[in-house]
């Protein structure tokens, strides 16, 4: 009889055990536990350790919300462990700006901005007229915390490929210019952009060209040339925007200049940024490129280019010992200079 009792007990107690247990896994709360990444090396030997001695193991969720939320800017840069003060005298010396351009995904920004902030820098983010409104003040809510960030004074309806997409990054140039932060390099990046180094590091990396301006490129090859033999016009409609090629033929460029190809994405000095905005060379190339297709690609190289501004890298051979080339990418524009920035 003792034994039946038993035995029953047995059963009932491995029951209710086993309903506990597929509840547990069906719960939404341990759905979300079971969702983490459990590759990293220390969770790894915390979980070993606890059932080499027999003891309870939790995986938590990371309790560093990205989100900005309701909170407060105190609690959002303590929540987040936003960096307040430089980390080192080099960095503090060595202050750069960032042009940042958005037309979608908050959380990508939000992100990003909190890999490369700190407070020695500054930020200038261009927030494209076509996102919603919730985007922009979600982003301009975001900025409000940060007394070396701010949005573009001026913003643009940026079609890809089109001048819109050169003057975003002009735009912020000239904001860049007047704040009161004396930086030293100006970093132009995307929304979906992230950095591969620490900002101590890209400083390092930075200084090792004594002033020179980075700026990829070579002369165009063959099926390049039509974008700035060949009028192109943005096309903007509620629906779309892009590109229109033309077969009218372009007048050929001001000054005698030798147009050359290259990466959308830059480095360069803030002597270069002057002379890009205020140059009547760079003046004039801005308005004989603004029926080109993607200027962008062109704008950046050839001012670099000309005799005197101490061009870094002119010829492909340079570019590729410097930047990663992504895959599926045609366009050296895709490239960026990855060696410190990586496209999410």
């Amino acid at each position: 009889m003792n034994s039946r009792i038993f035995c029953f007990f047995v059963v009932l107690v491995l029951s209710i055990s086993v309903s506990l247990v597929l509840y547990t896994i069906s719960s939404p709360e341990q759905k979300n536990l079971w969702k983490l990444n459990l590759s990293g090396s220390s969770i790894l030997a915390e979980a070993c350790n606890a059932l080499i001695e027999e003891k309870a193991f939790f995986v938590q969720e990371n309790t560093l919300k990205m989100s900005f939320g309701r909170t407060s800017c105190t609690k959002y840069l303590i929540h987040n462990h936003y960096i307040t003060s430089p980390l080192s005298a080099e960095e503090a010396a060595f202050p750069l700006a960032y042009i940042i351009t958005l037309h979608k995904e908050f959380d990508t920004f939000e992100r990003l901005f909190r890999a490369i902030y700190m407070p020695q820098n500054v930020y200038c983010i261009h927030v494209d007229r076509k996102a919603t409104a919730k985007f922009k003040q979600d982003v301009e809510k975001l900025l409000n915390c940060f007394p070396n960030a701010f949005l573009a004074s001026k913003m643009e309806l940026v079609v890809y490929a089109g001048i819109s997409r050169l003057q975003a990054d002009l735009n912020c140039m000239k904001d860049l210019l007047e704040s009161g932060v004396r930086w030293k390099y100006l970093l132009n990046t995307c929304g979906q952009d992230f950095p591969l180094k620490t900002n101590k590091e890209i400083v390092q990396y930075l200084k090792r060209f004594k002033g020179k301006n980075i700026t990829p490129g070579r002369l165009p090859p063959a099926h390049i040339i039509r974008r700035t033999k060949y009028i192109h016009r943005e096309q903007i409609y509620s629906f779309a925007s892009f590109m229109l090629w033309t077969f009218v033929r372009k007048a050929p460029p001001p000054h005698n200049l030798i147009i050359y190809f290259g990466s959308a994405y830059i480095a360069v000095t803030r002597d270069f940024t002057e002379f890009v905005l205020r140059d009547q060379r760079a003046i004039d190339l801005l308005a004989w490129s603004k029926d080109t297709y993607s200027p962008d690609e062109h704008f950046w190289v050839t001012l670099n280019s000309i005799p005197g501004m101490y061009d870094f890298s002119p010829t492909m051979s340079s570019l590729l010992t410097y930047v990663i080339l992504l895959p599926n990418r045609s366009t050296v524009r895709q490239t960026k200079w990855i060696v410190l920035f990586s496209i999410i």
